[in-house]
């Protein structure tokens, strides 16, 4: 094994860094595997023990390894990356993470505006709205699940396949998601969620509710999305 080279310029853990994740790459270490202790580490890389926590600590928090307690520490699934700056589908979120997107349809119907869709959509006391609730997947893997409300202005959306990116049918009728409001919080799954999202009754989920305006400044649909920490990482 090649050894670090403790005279370049790059720190040793930041060398080790790289090395553990290019072994990851090169599948010497599987996703879901343990790797090697801190002091096989220690051994195999000829550095201080220090040097390896560091290293370890890093890839940890970047959300390569993830570590279990009393067990060691473990290559993660890799997860979703999505900039919360700009407006992109979920589609286009996972190609950019070399994933492939898929979506579930539960319903598309008709309901009364709630207070919330009344004062972030500017609707009226009264008047209806179009819901959309679907599952997001990567890789086949329920990732997100999304409920959208549109007002009866977008109720052509009910005859299109929402199977595939929204956006790219909005776009299609002239329509561009251009900004968006965002408030993220904790929840933890409903048996009707965890079911859907194929997770524990109970298990942690990331809430984000947003509201996206087009490209004149209008409000498009409001969005409240349930999802899977350890498939999911936003960056803000």
């Amino acid at each position: 094994m090649k050894k670090l080279q403790s005279e370049s310029s790059s720190p040793l853990y930041h060398q080790l860094m790289q090395r553990i994740a290019e072994d990851i790459e090169r599948g010497t270490y599987p996703v879901g595997s343990r790797i090697p202790p801190e002091h096989r580490l220690e051994e195999l890389y000829n550095v201080s023990r220090v040097t390896v926590r560091r290293a370890l600590a890093e890839l940890t928090s970047e959300g390569m390894l993830e570590r279990k307690q009393g067990k060691g520490t473990f290559v993660s699934t890799p997860r979703i990356s999505q900039d919360l700056k700009n407006i992109h589908s979920f589609h286009d979120a996972c190609k950019q993470n070399g994933f492939q997107g898929g979506t579930i349809v539960v319903h598309v119907c008709e309901a009364n505006a709630d207070p919330n869709d009344i004062n972030e959509l500017n609707l009226r006391p009264g008047d209806r709205i179009l819901e959309t609730l679907r599952v997001r997947t990567a890789d086949g893997v329920p990732v997100v699940l999304e409920k959208n409300h549109f007002s009866m202005a977008y109720a052509y959306l009910e005859n299109e396949n929402l199977a595939g990116s929204l956006y790219n049918i909005l776009r299609d009728y002239g329509i561009e998601p251009k900004q968006a409001s965002h408030d993220i919080s904790m929840a933890f799954a409903t048996e009707s969620q965890a079911k859907l999202l194929d997770i524990e009754t109970g298990a942690p989920l990331m809430r984000l509710h947003e509201v996206v305006y087009d490209q004149k400044g209008r409000p498009l649909h409001n969005s409240l999305q349930l999802i899977r920490g350890d498939r999911f990482v936003f960056r803000i």
